[in-house]
C-alpha cells in the first residue's frame, strides 16, 4: 500500500562564491599562486591591477591596436584567451629563491651509467631501473613488477634475473648502498666496499645471520648465536652505525623541488614594542574585472534585436564577469580570515613571540581561536593547515602553536613544555641503562607533572623517540 508523507526539512546549501572561498583558505601560498595563475589564463575577464608594459619587449605587445568587439568572439565557439603574468618580484627576498643549483639522484646514477659498457638495450632497461629508486636510493619495487611496466610501456620482454644483473651494476654507483631493496642489503653493499677488517667481517656476519637480533638491540642473543666477544660486537656495531641508512639523501629530488619549498605566508615583526603582522604578497598578483568586457554588455543590451550568437556570447561574458567577481572576493575573505585568525594566535601566544622562549607557549587549542574570532572550528583548521608564519625566530607552521594543556604544581601548562623535559631527559641518560618510561614519569612528578606512564608513553612515541631497550648501547 503506498503512502505519502510531507515533511520539512531544513538544509543548509552554500552558495558558490561561500565553497570558492572555503577551497582558497586551504591552499599555502605556493598553491593559492598557481591557483591565480590558472585562473587568469582561464578567465579572460581577470586581470592584473597596473600592469607595467613598459617592462615588455616589442614582441610581447599585441600589434593590433583596434578595440575588439563582439564579433571577435562570435566567430569562435570557444575563444582562446592568453594573459601575460610576471612571476618575477623585484622585491622577493633571497630566502625566497627556489632556484637550485644541486644535481638529482637519478642525473647522478644516469651520468655513472654512461661510463659502463652496456649495449642499447642494457643502458635502456638500466634507465627504466634507475627511473624506478625513490628520492632515499632504494628500488622498493620487485624486479617482476618492473618487468611488467617496461613491456607496457616500451614494448620489451625481459626477465627479472636480466634486471637482477643489470641491478648489481648499479648498486656499485655512488651514493654506496643505492639500489638496495632493504635495509639489509643497503648496509651490507656498503659495508663490501669497505676496507675488510676483522670489526666489517664481523659486521658483515651480524647483519646476514642476525639482522633482527640487531635491529631489536638484543646484543646478548648475537655474542651466544655468532660465539664473539663484546669488544669485537661493540667495534662491530659502531661500524654499522656509521653507514648510512638512506643512501638518496642529500640530492635535490628534480620532481618535487618546488613542492618542498616553505614560503611564510605570514610575516610578524616587532616594531618600537609594537606587533605588525602582514600577510607575505610574494607573486601574488592584484586582481581586477576589465571595464571593456562590462561596456560591451552594456552596448548590445541596448539593441533591438540582436542575434542568437549575440545572446549566447553575452550570457558568456556574464558568466566570465561574475566568475571573476566570486573569485576576487574570495580572495579578499580568505586575507580577512586569514589576518584575523594569525592576528587571535599572535595575542594567544604573546609571550612566545616576544622572547621565542618555548617554555612561554600557552595550551592552546582549535576552539580558543575560533571563539576569539567568531569563525567555526573547521574553518580555523582549514587556515591553520598548511600555512607558515614568519617572526623574530624564525619560520613555524601554525601547528606549532597549537598544543593541549595538563596541570602542574603551578597550573596549566602546555604539553610541549612535558615534551621538552622527557626529551632533555632522554638526551642526558646513560645509554648503557636508558631511561624507561617509568623512570620518566617519576622525573616528571619530581618536577611536578603528575601524568600516567602511558602517557609518557604517547608523548614519546608521537616525537619519534624509541623505547628504552632500542635506545640501549653497548
Amino acid at each position: 500500500m503506498l503512502k505519502q508523507n510531507l515533511q520539512q526539512k531544513l538544509i543548509q546549501k552554500l552558495s558558490p562564491l561561500q565553497i570558492q572561498t572555503i577551497k582558497l583558505l586551504e591552499l599555502p601560498l605556493i598553491q593559492l599562486e598557481e591557483r591565480i595563475k590558472k585562473e587568469l589564463e582561464e578567465n579572460p575577464v581577470l586581470e592584473e591591477e597596473d600592469v607595467n608594459f613598459d617592462d615588455q619587449t616589442p614582441d610581447t605587445i599585441d600589434s593590433n591596436d583596434d578595440e575588439f568587439t563582439l564579433e571577435d568572439y562570435i566567430e569562435d565557439d570557444i575563444p582562446n584567451y592568453k594573459t601575460s603574468v610576471n612571476n618575477n618580484s623585484r622585491d622577493e627576498p633571497k630566502e625566497y629563491s627556489t632556484m637550485s643549483n644541486s644535481v638529482s639522484l637519478q642525473q647522478l646514477l644516469e651520468e655513472q651509467l654512461a661510463f659502463h659498457y652496456l649495449n642499447n638495450r642494457e643502458h635502456t632497461l638500466g634507465l627504466f631501473i634507475i627511473g624506478s629508486i625513490d628520492n632515499d636510493g632504494y628500488l622498493r619495487r620487485d624486479l617482476l613488477s618492473i618487468t611488467d611496466d617496461i613491456a607496457f610501456k616500451m614494448g620489451m620482454e625481459s626477465t627479472a634475473e636480466e634486471l637482477e644483473e643489470i641491478l648489481k651494476i648499479i648498486q656499485t654507483f655512488d651514493p654506496p648502498g643505492v639500489g638496495a631493496r632493504t635495509l639489509k642489503e643497503c648496509l651490507l653493499i656498503q659495508l663490501k666496499n669497505k676496507e675488510q677488517t676483522n670489526e666489517i667481517k664481523a659486521a658483515k656476519l651480524i647483519l646476514d645471520e642476525c639482522f633482527d637480533e640487531f635491529s631489536k638491540k638484543h646484543y646478548s642473543k648475537i655474542i651466544l648465536k655468532l660465539n664473539i666477544g663484546e669488544d669485537l660486537l661493540r667495534d662491530s656495531v659502531h661500524e654499522i652505525l656509521k653507514l648510512n641508512p638512506k643512501p638518496g639523501t642529500g640530492y635535490e629530488n628534480m620532481y618535487t623541488e618546488q613542492a618542498q619549498q616553505i614560503i611564510p605566508d605570514f610575516i610578524l615583526e616587532y616594531k618600537n614594542g609594537e606587533a605588525e603582522l602582514s600577510l607575505n604578497s610574494h607573486d601574488m598578483p592584484e586582481l581586477k574585472v576589465n571595464k571593456d568586457y562590462s561596456e560591451i554588455i552594456d552596448n548590445y543590451a541596448s539593441k533591438d534585436n540582436p542575434s542568437q550568437d549575440e545572446k549566447d556570447t553575452v550570457n558568456f561574458v556574464k558568466q566570465k564577469i561574475d566568475s571573476a567577481k566570486w573569485f576576487i572576493d574570495s580572495l579578499k575573505q580568505r586575507q580577512q580570515t586569514l589576518l584575523s585568525t594569525m592576528w587571535a594566535i599572535m595575542k594567544f601566544q604573546n609571550e612566545y613571540f616576544k622572547t621565542g622562549d618555548e617554555s612561554n607557549l600557552r595550551p592552546m587549542i582549535l576552539k580558543d581561536i575560533a571563539e576569539r574570532t567568531g569563525l567555526d572550528v573547521s574553518t580555523v583548521s582549514r587556515v591553520v593547515n598548511s600555512k607558515y608564519v614568519q617572526c623574530d625566530w624564525g619560520i613555524f607552521s601554525l601547528r606549532f602553536f597549537f598544543s593541549e594543556g595538563i596541570q602542574s604544581k603551578t597550573g596549566e601548562v602546555s604539553t610541549r613544555e612535558v615534551k621538552k623535559i622527557i626529551v632533555e631527559c632522554i638526551n642526558n641518560e646513560n645509554k648503557v641503562t636508558p631511561l624507561t618510561d617509568e623512570e620518566l614519569k617519576v622525573i616528571l612528578k619530581n618536577k611536578g607533572y603528575v601524568i600516567a606512564r602511558r602517557t609518557v608513553a604517547k608523548y614519546r612515541e608521537k616525537m619519534n623517540i624509541p623505547v628504552a631497550r632500542l635506545r640501549k648501547e653497548l
